[in-house]
């Protein structure tokens, strides 16, 4: 950490030259940005996958995958891989990458489509009549529980996409989403890796879940499952959601229960987490403290509504800038996690925007204090940007172009709004996903 006098001279008129005066919004928005930047290139599948390859096994290696990251994933393993291989992996529409032995196909996601249904069955085909000489390279990231659409026996890819659409909408949390999906599948929950034997299972992951839980990641699908057909029927219950009638019969005649923890088919197989959330914010962190400001991690796992979750950030970010409590400014703020919308207007925008949305109307203008809030795979819910910036000058600019951030807030309108203010942020895909990344600069 810096001293709290070298911040100080951060601001001062005294600074050294050339250092930025982060109360100027220009310099502000390039350290946040940089800041971003810099933790997305921490968690890339170039930087975090060769360290963890496994050894060539005696017989074949076939990679298989899925996931935003799974593309980028599989490119790495061709650069780096020492012998023969095949295998495909499916990635969300647009995440492809360039790849000569692993095909890349692309799919719909948040909602599965066919596309995503037959690459499963594929993969399903390539794995088959493998020996125990052979190795299954498992290639998982976030995104993976849409991408990869095997419906279980008795239901239809329609049932999956109805159940899909009403949990994005409900408000549950990614655990209790992957909770549900795995018990409508034929793959997820452990059951991609029991289609693999005798073969050998090694999964590589990227996870884009608070906590890091393996067996969450993309659902699982090559790890036991220690949750239940009623566990998935409490989450259906929790939020009301109306399932079609042969879902509900599927989950209560117990005919979609997962392969458990202890298991004996899943003896030898081993799984790796590549990169993380908190990869990232430490990342971010070191930047930070490079460019001379200190930097404090709150979570790398914060859950919850993204209006809730922002107005604990602004009232933390206003005690900071009021009572220098209980971090001294100038200061970074980071933190990472997922957060949820419970969607009730009829507005475009995704967690980050509605975060950011409801921390200007909390902050209300407060001087000093810019933020950032993006999702790191480029793609905040399922609209072309990946956050947005915001600064104490944002309300102000709002108001001379007619915007309102309440209304916009109550129309779960993120995207419209900083549309409107010039302040989206635009990388394109990543091809990586650790989740969400807000940082607060408070000057």
């Amino acid at each position: 950490m810096f001293a709290t006098d070298a911040n100080a001279a951060l601001l001062s008129p005294e600074r050294q030259p050339g250092t930025p005066d982060y109360r100027e919004p220009r310099h502000a928005r390039a350290l946040l940005r940089d800041l971003f930047d810099t933790a997305v290139a921490a968690v890339s599948a170039s930087h975090c996958l060769p360290p963890h390859l496994p050894q060539p096994p005696r017989g074949r290696t076939i990679v298989i995958g899925a996931g935003k990251a799974a593309a980028a994933m599989a490119q790495a393993v061709e650069a780096h891989w020492q012998g023969e291989l095949s295998g495909l992996v499916v990635t969300r529409y647009g995440h492809g990458a360039d790849c000569r032995r692993i095909e890349v196909v692309e799919a719909a996601h948040p909602v599965p489509d066919a596309a995503g249904q037959r690459a499963a069955q594929r993969m399903v085909e390539l794995v088959q009549g493998l020996t125990a000489d052979d190795l299954v390279l498992c290639l998982i990231s976030g995104g993976g529980s849409a991408l990869l659409a095997a419906p279980a026996p008795g239901l239809s890819l329609a049932d999956k996409q109805a159940v899909n659409k009403a949990l994005l909408r409900s408000g549950a949390s990614i655990g209790e989403m992957n909770c549900v999906r795995k018990h409508l599948s034929a793959l997820k929950g452990g059951r991609l890796a029991l289609a693999c034997a005798p073969a050998r299972v090694e999964t590589l992951l990227i996870s884009d879940i608070p906590g890091d839980d393996p067996t969450l990641i993309a659902s699982g699908p090559t790890l036991p499952d220690a949750t239940t057909c009623a566990d998935a029927l409490a989450v259906i219950a929790k939020y009301g959601i109306d399932v079609p009638a042969n879902v509900r019969q599927h989950l209560e005649s117990g005919a979609g229960e997962t392969p458990k923890p202890g298991d004996a088919r899943f003896a030898g197989h081993r799984s790796v987490t590549l990169a993380s959330a908190q990869q990232s914010l430490e990342a971010a962190a070191a930047r930070a403290r490079e460019l001379g400001l200190t930097a404090h991690i709150l979570s790398d796992s914060i859950e919850g509504e993204a209006r809730d979750v922002a107005e604990v950030h602004a009232a933390i970010a206003r005690q900071v800038a009021t009572h220098g409590q209980p971090f001294s400014k100038p200061c970074v703020i980071l933190s990472g996690g997922e957060t949820t919308v419970t969607v009730r207007g009829n507005g475009r925008g995704g967690r980050n925007a509605e975060f950011l949305l409801s921390l200007a109307v909390a902050l209300d203008g407060l001087p000093g204090v810019h933020a950032i809030a993006c999702d790191t795979d480029g793609i905040d819910g399922s609209e072309d940007n990946a956050g947005a910036l915001l600064g104490p000058d944002t309300l102000t600019r709002a108001t001379a172009r007619g915007l309102s951030a309440r209304a916009h807030l109550d129309n779960n309108d993120g995207y419209g709004f900083f549309a409107g203010v010039d302040d989206l942020i635009v990388t394109g895909p990543t091809r990586t996903n650790v989740n969400d990344f807000r940082a607060i600069l408070i000057v």
